[in-house]
């Protein structure tokens, strides 16, 4: 889908974002873009746990 750069700059979206479509009525489609849930909770127990309990429940994965 080609979207006009002009539209894209005020919407703060940028090549290669992953959007999601939603309809909004006939002939009417809105975009959104989509939550990238990683990068949201990436970091967020940082020392929450000791290195030694991290080490020891990856140790019972294998």
């Amino acid at each position: 889908m080609t979207i006009p750069v002009d539209a894209m700059r005020v919407a703060g979206l940028r090549a290669g974002e992953r959007v999601i479509a939603r309809p909004d009525g006939p002939g009417r489609v809105v975009l959104e873009r989509e939550e990238d849930v990683l990068e949201t909770f990436a970091g967020y127990l940082t020392g929450v746990y000791d290195r030694e309990v991290l080490e020891q429940l990856r140790d019972e994965w294998d």
